[in-house]
């Protein structure tokens, strides 16, 4: 983990409600791995104890970026930084995805909302293209079909108003592919990013079907090095379950590992 006073390179709106933030930062930047968190101080909010937790979108020798919705008054806040100003961070945080599985050949993303964003770094660095699922409520909610298209990923779309893709959830696009994939599910491994009701569903379908996947939990957090344990999930042991921290163990986790409170 490491404190960096970062420069703001870039502030734009991105599309929608959505803005794409981009940092100077050459100590964090090279060390972000693929579905790893920031915490930024917010700047205008003195009265704030607590930083803001980011999913890092891309990540280089000389800086990050993030892509966020403005959802609060933290974000709000975010919304007037310009370019030159400086941002205190911390990262990276978190345990992120793995790698493809020495023995899985199509991998799958599946995201909700701006979730794509936190699978970008994995996407990219993955030793194999496959299939990306993203849903969102309409059609601006789904972002960087583009930037994955560039890294030669198959991108299937899904909203809730049928504006773009399949309407319905991600999964309405989802579970047909699947279908015609049941002869190898061995060689499928999920990774997906989104809210928690969207997580639930991809893990039971993982779970049925045998196929190995990995669900960075959403979860609220607030001190982000694993103090606070304000962002516990359980997670099953051998003697049952115990606590474990999504901004410290997580907040990747494997799908057979979450067990869900009823």
């Amino acid at each position: 983990m490491i404190q960096e006073k970062t420069v703001v390179i870039q502030h734009d709106l991105f599309q929608g409600q959505y803005r794409l933030l981009r940092v100077a930062a050459p100590k964090i930047g090279p060390n972000v791995q693929p579905g790893q968190f920031i915490h930024l101080k917010i700047p205008r909010m003195e009265h704030a104890v607590l930083r803001r937790p980011f999913s890092v979108f891309k990540a280089d020798d000389e800086g990050l970026s993030i892509l966020y919705a403005t959802i609060g008054k933290g974000t709000a806040a975010l919304n007037s930084v310009q370019p030159g100003e400086e941002l205190d961070l911390l990262g990276p945080l978190g345990n992120g995805f793995p790698t493809l599985g020495k023995d899985k050949t199509i991998p799958v993303l599946v995201a909700g909302g701006y979730g794509n964003a936190a699978l970008y770094l994995q996407a990219a660095g993955l030793p194999a293209q496959g299939v990306a699922f993203f849903g969102g409520r309409t059609a601006e909610d789904i972002l960087c079909v583009d930037e994955f298209k560039a890294l030669g990923w198959d991108v299937r779309v899904a909203t809730d108003d049928g504006s773009m893709g399949t309407k319905g959830l991600v999964t309405a696009a989802l579970d047909p592919w699947l279908e015609e994939q049941k002869e190898q599910f061995q060689a499928l491994e999920i990774f997906a990013c989104g809210p928690n009701a969207m997580l639930r569903a991809i893990g039971d379908r993982a779970l049925e079907k045998q196929i190995t996947a990995w669900l960075s939990m959403d979860r609220n957090m607030a001190c982000g090095v694993g103090a606070c344990l304000t962002c516990v999930i359980k997670r099953k042991t051998e003697t049952g379950w115990e606590w474990a921290r999504c901004c410290k163990d997580g907040p990747v986790f494997n799908a057979k590992e979450i067990l869900w409170d009823e």
